[in-house]
Formats: C-alpha cells, sequence, structure tokens
C-alpha cells in the first residue's frame, strides 16, 4: 500500500521508486562491458537523466530541491546555451581525405571564436543520426586560422564510416550542427624548455594544434619557444600522412622553419618502406556556400563570460521575484485562507517550472542579442574538388625520391626520421632528453599512457613532468 502511496502532505513513494528504477538502468549500462560493447544502449539510456532528475525533485520535495537549486540552476543554464549553440547549422568550407582513411574538416567561425589547444567540438550529423553528438579533436589554431576550425576525424566506427562515404561521394555540403569548442582555459605547455609529445595513432592529434601554437609563438617578438620531440606509433606507413595536418590547408607557412622540431615516427607492422604505392595522394574538397549555414560562433559572443554573468544572475534574481509572486498571491491564499493543504509536490513543479522560464526567457533574450550583434558572416565558397590531388607529404616522409613540394614541407620532411618494425623505446628516449624542465605529453592507448606515466614517476629524472591527454569513455 504504502509503495503506491502519492501524499499529498509527505514525500511521494512512487516518484521515489521511478527515480530509483531509471537511476539503476543508467549504472547498470554504465559498466565497461555494456558501454564498449553496446555504445548505442549507453547512450541512449543516459538521455534518462531529466526523467531521474524529474521524479527525484518530486520524491524529496522542495526543501531538498533548494539544497541542490545552484548545481542544477548552472547545468540547466549551460544545458540551454549549448542548446541554442546547436540550433545553427554550421558552414563547412572544406575537408581533406587522407589515404589513411582520417577526415579532416574545415569550417567557418568567426573571428571572436576563441580557443586554446587540445580543445573538443561536439559534432552531429542529422542525416546520420538526429540524436548523436560526437566529440572530436580540434587541430587548428585560433590565432594562426581566425576564421576557419579545423577537426580530424578517423574512420572507424559506424557512424564515421557512414561520414567518410557522405564527405567522399558528396556533391553538395553535409549539413552538420557544433557544440563547443570546449577545452583549457591556459596554454600552460609553453613554459617548458622541452616539450616531448609521445603519441599512438590517432592521438597524435591533440599535439597538431600545439604545434600550431607554438608555430604562432615563434613569430611574436620576445616570446619563449620550447623545443619539440614528438614520439608517435602508427601500425602501417599509409598512417604517415596524419603527420601532413602539422601544416593548415589555408596557405602553409614558413614559420615553421623557425621552430627546433624533431619528429621520430615508428612503423609497428612494417618491416621496410613499401615498394609499391609509395606515391600517396591527398584528396581536397571545396563545398559551396549553403545560406542556410552560418560562421561557428560562441553562444554569447566574443564576450561571453560576462555574459554568462549577466545571464545567470538576471536568470536567477528573476527566478526569486517569480517565486514570490506565485507564493504571495496564488500559494499563500491556498494554504492558509481556504483551509486546503497546499499539495506537497506541487511546491516542486512550481519551482520547476520558474526556473526552467527564468533560464529561457534570460538565456534566450542574450542569445539573440548576441547574434544580432556579431551578425551572420557570409562567404561565398566555391564547390570545387581539386582536379590533380597534390602528394601528401606524408608520403613522402618514408620516400626519398618524392620531390619536395614547398620549403615547410621540406622542413618537416628533414625533421622526421621513420623507423620501420620497431617500437620506441620510450625510457630511453624520455631519458636522453636534456633539460631542467622537460614537459612530456601522452595521448593514445591506455597501456602507452601508462607506460609514460610510470617512467617519469619513477624517480630517476628529476625534469619530467607529465601530462596525459586522454579521451578515453
Amino acid at each position: 500500500m504504502q509503495m503506491l502511496e502519492w501524499s499529498k502532505t509527505w514525500v511521494s513513494n512512487v516518484a521515489g521508486e521511478i527515480a530509483i528504477v531509471v537511476g539503476l538502468a543508467m549504472w547498470v549500462t554504465s559498466f565497461e562491458r555494456i558501454r564498449r560493447k553496446m555504445f548505442e544502449v549507453f547512450f541512449y539510456t543516459h538521455h534518462l537523466y531529466s526523467l531521474y532528475l524529474f521524479f527525484y525533485l518530486l520524491h524529496v520535495g522542495a526543501a531538498y530541491f533548494c539544497m541542490i537549486l545552484p548545481g542544477i540552476f548552472l547545468f540547466l543554464v549551460d544545458r540551454y546555451l549549448r542548446f541554442l549553440q546547436s540550433r545553427q547549422r554550421a558552414r563547412l568550407l572544406s575537408s581533406r581525405l587522407l589515404p589513411c582513411g582520417t577526415i579532416e574538416l574545415n569550417f567557418s567561425k568567426s573571428r571572436g571564436l576563441y580557443y586554446n589547444p587540445t580543445s573538443i567540438l561536439f559534432l552531429n550529423v542529422p542525416s546520420i543520426s538526429k540524436l548523436q553528438w560526437h566529440p572530436f579533436t580540434v587541430t587548428s589554431n585560433c590565432n594562426m586560422e581566425p576564421e576557419t576550425l579545423t577537426v580530424v576525424i578517423k574512420r572507424q566506427g559506424s557512424w564515421s564510416q557512414k561520414l567518410y562515404q557522405k564527405i567522399s561521394s558528396s556533391v553538395g555540403p553535409v549539413e552538420m550542427s557544433v557544440e563547443g569548442p570546449y577545452g583549457p582555459i591556459s596554454s600552460h605547455f609553453l613554459r617548458h624548455e622541452l616539450l616531448v609529445m609521445v603519441g599512438g595513432g590517432s592521438g597524435v592529434t591533440p599535439f597538431i594544434s600545439i604545434i600550431r601554437q607554438i608555430i604562432f609563438q615563434s613569430t611574436q617578438p620576445d616570446s619563449h619557444i620550447p623545443r619539440i620531440l614528438l614520439v608517435c606509433a602508427f601500425k602501417n606507413s599509409g598512417d604517415l600522412a596524419i603527420l601532413d595536418l602539422l601544416l593548415p590547408i589555408n596557405g602553409t607557412t614558413t614559420q615553421i622553419t623557425q621552430l627546433q622540431l624533431q619528429i621520430e615516427a615508428y612503423i609497428t607492422r612494417e618491416e621496410e618502406q613499401p615498394i609499391a604505392d609509395t606515391k600517396k595522394l591527398l584528396q581536397t574538397i571545396r563545398f559551396k556556400p549553403n545560406q542556410s549555414d552560418s560562421p561557428i560562433t560562441a553562444a554569447l559572443g566574443p564576450n561571453n563570460w560576462l555574459w554568462l554573468g549577466a545571464v545567470i544572475t538576471s536568470s536567477f534574481v528573476m527566478f526569486l521575484l517569480l517565486l514570490g509572486i506565485v507564493t504571495r498571491y496564488y500559494i499563500y491564499p491556498i494554504d492558509h485562507n481556504t483551509g486546503e493543504i497546499y499539495h506537497f509536490s506541487y511546491f516542486v513543479l512550481w519551482d520547476l517550472l520558474l526556473v526552467c522560464a527564468s533560464i529561457v526567457i534570460a538565456s534566450g533574450a542574450a542569445f539573440l542579442w548576441c547574434k544580432k550583434q556579431n551578425g551572420v558572416e557570409k562567404q561565398q565558397i566555391e564547390n570545387l574538388e581539386v582536379p590533380n590531388p597534390t602528394a601528401s607529404p606524408g608520403s613522402d616522409l618514408y620516400s626519398a625520391d618524392t620531390e619536395l613540394e614547398s620549403v615547410p614541407h621540406q622542413s618537416l620532411v628533414q625533421a622526421t626520421n621513420v623507423h620501420f618494425g620497431a617500437r620506441p623505446d620510450l625510457k630511453r628516449i624520455l631519458f636522453e632528453c636534456k633539460g631542467s624542465d622537460v614537459g612530456v605529453l601522452a595521448c593514445g592507448p591506455k597501456a602507452m599512457r601508462h607506460e609514460v606515466a610510470k617512467i617519469c614517476s619513477s624517480g630517476l629524472a628529476d625534469n619530467l613532468h607529465f601530462e596525459s591527454i586522454s579521451f578515453d569513455w
């Protein structure tokens, strides 16, 4: 009897039971075996968090709701602003298809959008799935490329396979929506004397944005530029084409020649340089603009922190005022003048309604104002597929007979040593690093990151400072 009770004067048992059933479903699908083997089940089940929160609040009542209100309020503000940003279609300018199956997508962005290296961008392609949002590494630099934003996608799962097919066979731009970019608040890696970056496979991509940032810093007067050692491991020689992305698509700059850059590339599944197909082709596809698409912009414009503070403050004040008005002129007369007891759960429903209304009004007004101020940047981009695909500089890294196309590519090739049939001896490489302050960044398979962390924390070298960049879920 009590399990089926929805009390008018106290907590609702039914609401609590519904909340715990939803919470258990989310918890069970979070186990690694289910999460990795049946990702779709894990992903869609976790969309029930709003249902869980709703019935949980109905169960605990308005008093407990006020105790956790700050966290819920900030989350709802952030979620609604992300929703507003994601409703716009991002303008896809071009794409580069690498022979190793990796895609580089170049989007138009507003000049006022700033982000730091190692940021990520969430991408949605409605023609593949309207609900799935996938995070990808941002490889561009907002200083070197003020009007473009670039992400790299490796063709592995079913979603990325479908995207690769759409991009490679499409005669027009593919509709996409984005959220972000999100990333660290500072470029702290620039403080080191030597920067060692260890990556495996697609784990190299976060380092591209770091190297581009250092290229930009090298053009600034009186700036400290660390020496760079990039240690990367690939399964096949075709994966070397990923190193092409160190140079941006919109004109390769010669500043890379000013860097003290050394690249040690290891090919683990090939004993020697392949004889056939050593000259790979990199295909560049450019798209015509769509009038409904717009450049990627921050949800609240360049001064997003100032606007965010204004949104949070104004929406919370609005919530308190509306709650006071509803309590004084609607709830209080019923609760005290008519002799009736106002329903216990209705207090929570009013709180939720007023919180959501305040956030929608304040956030929507700020978003529309910023959108009006910034305007929509219109650019005319021709839909042109390069008639003669250029040779992949990645193939130059292991083909000495290939003609070098430019000074930046030549500098990149000269800075690269390729080792076939071997894995990097990380212990030897790290211990041989000279310098009083050596920053070590690792991104890639878990075993590799753990090995690098173990070496840096062994105490045998006090100049190594480790940081892991992980995208594991």
